[in-house]
């Protein structure tokens, strides 16, 4: 059985995976959710990106866990990802959950849709963090009115420095075993970097008829989902 270590992406906790943990516990698997610095209860620890690599790699040298499932959703693929090339033998495979994934040299900011500058200026007029979204922008992505007030009521101000720093990758993301899940409520296709990776013969790509949330939207059948890629 595996050690799923579970990371959710901006402005999220280890809270997000409340609903997802019981079903994998169930199939026989240990669960670590981590919080990363600077979110929910870590709110005010000082965090770059490379704090959040450090935060996933520390956590599962310090429990010294084995054949280690990582889950990366979102933003948190980025420190994922970087995180996966570091692990060694311990790594049994990384599981991207809509999620970005870094590119060697390049930030979360150096791929926003409108531009790095135009991110960068989103920080700085919300005090150098990522200011979460309001209820509307979580329209069409699956939730009920309840998930959304859920995800409203417990996300906090992302670390502006964790989305600004660059990606450090030890080897190629190609060479680990890896599932992405693509949401398709959130776009019907991968990014041009996750299509390339999904080229790899240690990639292969699954989906979910559902939102970019589905620890919230559909949470047995992404504990479903997790359980079958561990198999």
């Amino acid at each position: 059985m595996a050690d799923v270590v579970l990371v959710a992406g901006a402005w999220l906790g280890s809270w997000a995976w409340d609903e997802v943990v019981p079903g994998l516990r169930a199939a026989g698997h240990q669960t670590v959710p981590l919080t990363l610095s600077g979110l929910a209860e870590r709110q005010g620890v000082p965090a770059g990106q490379q704090t959040h690599v450090q935060d996933i790699v520390g956590e599962i040298e310090r429990r010294d866990l084995r054949d280690v499932v990582l889950v990366g959703h979102s933003y948190s693929g980025i420190p994922v990802g970087q995180a996966a090339t570091r692990l060694g033998d311990r790594l049994a495979r990384v599981v991207y959950v809509d999620a970005e994934v870094p590119v060697d040299g390049l930030s979360f900011a150096s791929g926003w849709w409108q531009g790095r500058a135009a991110f960068e200026s989103v920080l700085a007029d919300s005090g150098g963090d990522w200011p979460p979204l309001d209820a509307a922008e979580f329209d069409g992505q699956g939730l009920t009115d309840e998930q959304t007030a859920r995800l409203v009521k417990g996300a906090t101000p992302h670390p502006g420095a964790t989305l600004t720093e660059p990606a450090v990758l030890a080897r190629p993301l190609g060479e680990l075993p890896t599932t992405y899940v693509k949401c398709l409520l959130d776009g019907p296709e991968p990014n041009d970097t996750v299509a390339a990776l999904l080229t790899s013969e240690h990639w292969r790509l699954v989906t979910m008829a559902t939102g970019h949330w589905p620890m919230f939207s559909q949470p047995a059948e992404l504990a479903r989902l997790l359980a079958d890629e561990i198999g």
